[in-house]
């Protein structure tokens, strides 16, 4: 993975080979929503899922939600008197992985997906590359080491589309404190240019 957040279109690359019929991810899922989300099941199947409101009594997401790892849908053990996954392998959904990871540390976020196939049941060697790949996105999915006050805000003016003489006029600072701290928030951001820094900070909520 590179050093900036992942987004759909990397979601998108990592599993459209391994998931055919379809998958759903949401990385790093804080309060009430995702950092990132990609929802690539089929129109027809998420419509009627939603109609019959199949949520509270998914197995798939019960195991998500109180599990750990990566199983495959027919090893979750866990009953669905509703008939989700038999209704699911009317829309092509036949078999299929889950895959959730919960972060270590202070702020830790779980990160999960489903991923599906119509034709067989996923081999061993595709459950591990559906989790190392799984596994990648989330870890750079975390935001980067915490900025300084002065670093963010040399980058938010940055974003607004200052330049470094103008940000040190208005700060009362030289141009050099600046682009001192400009380098600082790149090399905590792991970014190869100051925009990537910019990009990279925005997309993770630092600034």
């Amino acid at each position: 993975m590179s050093a900036r957040p992942p987004f759909a279109a990397d979601i998108r690359r990592a599993f459209a080979d391994l998931a055919p019929a379809g998958y759903f991810v949401a990385l790093r899922i804080g309060f009430l929503f995702p950092q990132v989300e990609v929802n690539a099941l089929p129109a027809s199947w998420v419509e009627r899922y939603n109609r019959q409101g199949y949520m509270p009594q998914d197995p798939l997401i019960r195991w998500l939600h109180a599990g750990e790892g990566v199983v495959r849908w027919s090893a979750t053990g866990l009953d669905d008197p509703r008939g989700v996954l038999v209704d699911a392998a009317r829309h092509g959904l036949r078999f299929g992985l889950a895959v959730a990871l919960v972060e270590d540390g202070a702020d830790p976020r779980r990160s999960l997906g489903t991923f599906a196939r119509a034709d067989r049941e996923y081999t061993d060697a595709e459950l591990a590359e559906v989790r190392a790949r799984f596994a990648a996105l989330a870890a750079a999915a975390r935001p980067p080491a915490a900025l300084t006050q002065a670093e963010a805000e040399a980058l938010s003016m940055v974003r607004d589309g200052l330049l470094i003489k103008e940000i040190a006029v208005i700060l009362g600072v030289t141009e050099g404190a600046i682009k001192q701290r400009l380098k600082g928030a790149r090399l905590k951001l792991r970014a190869k240019t100051g925009s990537h820094a910019v990009s990279v900070a925005a997309a993770t909520g630092l600034i």
